[in-house]
This record gives C-alpha cells, structure tokens and sequence, in this order.
C-alpha cells in the first residue's frame, strides 16, 4: 500500500534535513540570511516540522499538535538541538500515524480544503512529500551559499 511507500520517503527525507540541519559547521549560520533569500534554514525546518505534524499528526492522527505557522518563520537562534528533537518528534508522529491510515483513508476527502478545494487524502499526502523535498533542497542549496 501506498502508505508504506510514504512512510519510506518521509522517513528518508527527514532523516536528510537531520542531516543538513547537523551539517553547518556554525550554528548561528542556521538562522542566516542573505540578498535574495526570504528564509534561514532554522525556519524552513521549524516551518517542515509544523507542517506535517499539523497536517498528517494533528488533522490524520488527532494527536493535539497546535501549530503557529506565523512563529515558524519568526522564531530565531531555536538550538541545533532542539531543531533536531523537532525533526525526531515529527518523523515519529509521521510514522505512527500513517501506520494507522487505511486504503479507505487514502481514498476519503483530506478533512480541510488547503488549497480551497476538496482533494483526497491519498493526494495531500503526496503534495506534502513532495513540499518536504522542495524545501529541504532550499535548506541544501543555503548550507552551501552560507
């Protein structure tokens, strides 16, 4: 099934912003910003983390996460750390909760319309793979500019 497959990329992908995130060598640098670019790494991470758990851990696994997308992009000099326990905590609830999606989930209406229109679930869930990569290879091409 599907999800499986899911569970394969969002775990990979995840584990790779732990990865980027431990690669710059300064940790200032992570909240950086240069001519031309809109967003550090720190917040594009923060803004990965609150993202899916909000998406699939809150409204697919009802697991309590309220998100603050403004503080996302606000938030400074968050530690290396607690970027990382961020990333751990969001790949697990990824995980779990897309243990628990069935088929007939897959094939349902996602419960909000985020783009102001219905789609379903099996859908969202593939946008939001692919919205994890889009960012994590901004968060790549800033560690190297940086």
């Amino acid at each position: 099934m599907i999800t499986q497959h899911l569970i394969q990329l969002f775990t990979r992908d995840l584990s790779k912003l732990r990865e980027e995130i431990n690669l710059y060598t300064e940790e200032e640098k992570l909240w950086e910003i240069k001519e031309g670019i809109s967003n550090s790494a720190g917040n594009l991470c923060l803004h990965l983390c609150g993202n899916l758990q909000h998406f699939i851990g809150s409204v697919l696994g009802e697991s309590g996460y309220i998100r603050n997308r403004e503080a996302e992009f606000k938030l400074k000099n968050i530690a290396r750390t607690k970027l990382l326990d961020e990333i751990d905590a969001t790949l697990s609830v990824v995980t779990d909760t897309l243990e628990q999606v069935s088929k007939k989930d897959l094939e349902k209406e996602y419960p909000l319309h985020v783009f102001g229109e219905p789609m379903n679930t099996e859908f969202f869930l593939l946008h939001l793979a692919g919205h994890l990569n889009y960012h994590l290879g901004q968060i790549n091409y800033h560690r190297r500019l940086i």
